[in-house]
């Protein structure tokens, strides 16, 4: 960060003080909310873009898409404006470092690490998903880690409600960073939530490698690469990746979204299934690998194209072809053989080996997995026994015969898997009724993993938001490494403007944080029926249904108002009585109704008080029509 020379001040209230991060469409600040006295992070459109209805436009739905997540990986939006032409954006300031910023500086994350952040990701992704949210730019800099190890994710910039019938997006144009683009988005075509997962894993490769799976001299490049390569596995460039690990990354980033994980909950079940020594549901690596080379050859053979994003004109190549007159049934030949070889593709693959096969390595696969391998290698799985052992349950320990010996194709392979029964076993801290932060802190220091759910309770004074109200174990030992699930109160997504009229002014910040609102903007006005400094009005409304963490702003009595006893000669004493009464007044007289008033007493233009009585005196004449 870097101190402003020029200190704004956005809407009377928040005083820049340091530039933080410069991105694509804005500046993001620190900043001094002076009305709360609390550091926040201003994000500010550029402005040369505050001139631009469309970006504009986009600008205000990000702080609409993100003020409607509240969630413990989620940076938090407090308030949205627009000052003197500028508009910005008011979140939490987070102290930390960005995950972009991790990687850098480390090369890689340690596996657990990269598997636990990835976790936190898929969370806070989960729950924006159930809410209609697509991030669609999901990347190491948009994930921020605190100095506890909180991961939050920030930066909505381009992300859109999945139901909303507009498109900010144009056809043939694409929103996002061509380092982490799904194939759907380099192409420019409708994206859902699993876009989200493709980019994710992207992410998780790049935590594990140190680099990601697609790299080239310009985002067009790269981009492209996403739509016609296949990515490397990760032990490529890491062989300490674990099998399991890799396993994940390699499903989350399949290229057709039907092959992935179909929502960001089973993609963190899976990677807590790793952190906890289970056996993932991923498929084998290699074999998922080299079904995708399969495929997207069999396709390049097929269509005689590349998939390129966004790329737009004529097919040179189609033009040439026209050139030359073929005889139409030689196409319809070779795309029958074509179909064959592509429905034969993985025979062909397996056949051409030739010679001996060996017993590939499958220890420390999980049984599942280790099975699926030795099929896809031309083995048959043999008799599976178990053993004690410190090692995750399912875990594979030894093959018989044993990795690398050449075997026929056919052979039996048995296979010997732990039990986990010697798997050191500590015991379980009661973290009921903590804060989720002091929860997770509390469990990782007795060796433990949180897995979080949360629940439909409403939060209260004896339950408030993101305390923990169950655990499962709830007490005993349980194996170290292991999952504690916590069931904690979440946030509402909407919450009531509480009643404030009559309350003292002091009291309102205290009254709207108790209802997990903020204090607006404070005006003034004058009241006959509260004294000084006392609450006349909100905005919005008591009653009304708002976001969490919305500002409400209030309206204070500056004492009565000045009144003047209006001059009510010439009308009837009905009239005279409904003209008093609408300033505040009084009429009393013995005249009738109809008689006409001829003077009051105190006369009109005198000062008055609310309610104070005027004495009306009348003669007996009744007006006339027209006057």
């Amino acid at each position: 960060m870097e101190p402003v020379n020029d200190a704004r001040i956005f809407s009377n209230r928040y005083q820049l003080t340091h530039l933080v991060a410069r991105g694509g469409m804005a500046q993001v600040f620190r900043a001094h909310d002076q009305l709360l006295d609390r550091t926040v992070a201003l994000k500010v459109l550029f402005p040369e873009l505050s001139v631009d209805p469309t970006f504009v436009e986009r600008f205000r739905r990000e702080a609409q898409s993100a003020a409607k997540l509240s969630h413990p990986n989620i940076v938090p939006v407090f308030d949205w404006g627009e000052d003197g032409g500028t508009y910005f954006i008011v979140m939490e300031f987070i102290e930390g470092e960005t995950l972009s910023n991790v990687i850098r500086e480390s090369g890689t994350v340690e596996p657990n690490e990269a598997a636990r952040i990835s976790a936190s990701v898929a969370a806070a992704l989960d729950y924006a998903h159930r809410r209609g949210v697509v991030h669609r730019d999901i990347k190491p800099g948009n994930v921020l880690l605190t100095k506890d190890g909180q991961v939050k994710v920030t930066d909505f910039g381009i992300a859109r409600a999945v139901n909303t019938e507009e498109s900010l997006t144009q056809a043939g144009s694409v929103m996002g960073t061509a380092t982490y683009f799904s194939p759907e988005q380099a192409e420019g075509t409708v994206v859902d939530a699993r876009s989200d997962l493709y980019s994710l894993g992207i992410v998780l490769f790049e935590m594990l490698c140190g680099r990601p799976p697609f790299t080239g001299d310009s985002p067009v490049a790269v981009a492209s690469k996403h739509v016609r390569d296949v990515a490397p596995l990760p032990r490529v460039f890491n062989a300490q990746v674990p099998i399991p690990l890799e396993a994940i990354t390699m499903k989350a980033i399949a290229k057709s979204p039907l092959d992935r994980y179909q929502s960001a909950e089973q993609l963190r079940e899976d990677l807590l299934r790793f952190l906890n020594g289970e056996t993932v549901e991923a498929p084998d690596p290699e074999a998922a690998h080299a079904a995708e080379v399969n495929a997207t050859t069999t396709m390049a053979a097929i269509n005689r194209t590349q998939a390129v994003p966004i790329f737009q004109g004529p097919r040179t190549d189609l033009v040439r072809n026209r050139k030359k007159k073929t005889n139409p049934w030689i196409f319809v030949v070779v795309g029958l053989v074509v179909a064959a070889l592509a429905a034969a593709g993985i025979v062909l693959a397996t056949s051409s080996k030739g010679g001996p096969l060996t017993v590939p390595n499958v220890v420390g696969l999980s049984l599942k997995n280790a099975k699926a391998q030795l099929t896809q290698e031309g083995l048959v799985p043999g008799t599976v026994t178990t053993q004690a052992s410190a090692q995750p349950a399912s875990q594979v320990l030894s093959t018989n015969p044993n990795v690398g010996l050449a075997v026929a194709k056919g052979t039996r392979v048995d296979l010997t898997v732990s039990d986990g029964s010697l798997a050191i076993k500590v015991a379980v801290p009661n973290v009921v009724g903590q804060q989720l932060t002091d929860a997770e802190t509390a469990l990782q220091a007795a060796g433990f993993q949180a897995s979080v759910t949360y629940s439909t309770i409403t939060p209260s004074a004896a339950n408030p938001v993101n305390s923990v109200v169950s655990q499962t174990p709830s007490s005993g030992q349980a194996p170290k490494g292991s999952i504690v699930t916590l069931t904690v109160v979440g946030a509402p997504t909407s919450v009531t403007v509480p009643t404030l009229l009559g309350q003292p002014a002091s009291s309102a910040a205290s009254i709207l944080s108790q209802a997990n609102l903020t204090l607006g903007s404070q005006s003034s006005a004058c009241s006959n029926s509260y004294g000084t400094g006392i609450i006349i009005g909100s905005s919005p409304a008591s009653g009304s249904s708002v976001a969490p963490q919305s500002a409400v702003n209030i309206t204070v009595s500056t004492g009565s108002c000045n009144l003047y006893v209006p001059d009510v000669r010439g009308q009837t004493v009905s009239q005279a009585n409904a003209t008093l009464q609408g300033v505040g007044l009084v009429g009393l007289t013995s005249c009738s109704q109809d008689q006409v008033v001829t003077s009051t007493s105190p006369v009109g233009g005198q000062p008055a008080s609310a309610g104070e009585q005027i004495t009306l005196s009348c003669n007996s004449v009744t007006p006339t029509s027209g006057g």
